[in-house]
């Protein structure tokens, strides 16, 4: 692949951020998934965009498939393939998607994990020890859980985004879009605890909410560690990360509620299908239940000679 072709990749990337205002994780998945876009071309031979033609693809989600890929990796690989095709075209560089109809090997469908309540109550239990940073943390996972964020709305939260006596948080998703969510009671004392110290490490003009010991905003990747970290110190027995906690907030909420359209505003899907997979949840927590309860799904030793 030749540079003035990798350039039109940069363009791509920087369309993604500056006039679609994507957010900057995301931009960093696309920009992920075409170097192995490029990888492939490279190793093909194929120097240009124009030369990459459906049959090329389609070579392409093989030679994925035989490095390990699962079905979902090539379905997100091929989208943002379909994306940057489809800037390309605008440009004048393709005449048409050679991405377009082709689709990745399907895979049995996971369900996302989660936290019980149990568990959820034990990782959110303040620790032993206070300070700026512990308070700082609790009020990242409270607002986490309280209100289903991603991690990429969360660090981009400004003060003036939270509104603590109406309990409300103005979050800035996928695409720029911005929803309203409610704040639980225990998030909101956890937030008013931090806001009484974030003072004492916040650069005077820093807008953010959470920032690090440098008083700058925190990052995505250092929220990701603590959390980790956090987890092990509460003695959670597996990997606690930030979409945990949303999914965790979904699957509650809607086995509580039974409210999947609430559930999509809240977590701000644009799509009621990505929502959807909440439901299976839900139904193998019910299923659990009815095993255990119903009379006639009890397994009983049947009596000799029967």
């Amino acid at each position: 692949m030749r540079e003035p072709e990798i350039l039109w990749a940069e363009r791509f990337l920087q369309h993604l951020a500056n006039e679609r205002r994507l957010a900057a994780l995301t931009c960093e998945n696309y920009r992920r998934d075409l170097a192995q876009v490029i990888a492939f071309c490279r190793e093909r031979a194929i120097t240009q965009w124009a030369d990459l033609d459906s049959h090329q693809v389609r070579a392409y989600v093989a030679w994925r498939h035989r490095r390990g890929m699962s079905g979902r990796t090539l379905q997100r690989e091929l989208s943002a393939l379909r994306a940057f095709c489809n800037f390309l075209l605008r440009e004048a560089v393709l005449k048409h998607n050679p991405a377009l109809g082709i689709c990745a090997p399907k895979s049995n469908r996971k369900l996302p994990a989660t936290l019980d309540v149990d568990q959820v109550g034990r990782l959110l239990q303040a620790p032993d020890h206070d300070s700026d940073l512990t308070r700082r943390d609790l009020a990242m996972w409270e607002l986490l859980y309280s209100s289903g964020l991603r991690l990429a709305e969360l660090v981009s939260l400004n003060l003036g985004d939270v509104d603590l006596p109406d309990a409300l948080v103005r979050v800035t998703g996928k695409g720029a879009k911005t929803r309203v969510v409610p704040v639980g009671a225990q998030a909101r004392r956890a937030m008013a605890e931090w806001l009484k110290v974030r003072g004492t490490l916040a650069a005077p003009d820093q807008a953010a909410l959470f920032v690090g010991r440098q008083g700058r905003r925190l990052g995505a990747r250092a929220v990701q560690q603590r959390l980790h970290a956090w987890g092990l110190r509460q003695g959670i027995d597996v990997r606690v990360h930030p979409h945990l906690m949303r999914h965790s907030f979904a699957s509650h909420l809607l086995e509580s509620s039974g409210d999947l359209r609430a559930v999509q505003e809240l977590l701000g899907h644009s799509d009621i299908s990505t929502t959807q997979i909440y439901t299976h949840l839900d139904f193998q927590h019910l299923a659990q239940i009815y095993d255990k309860a119903h009379p006639r799904a009890r397994k009983r030793k049947s009596p000799a000679g029967d």
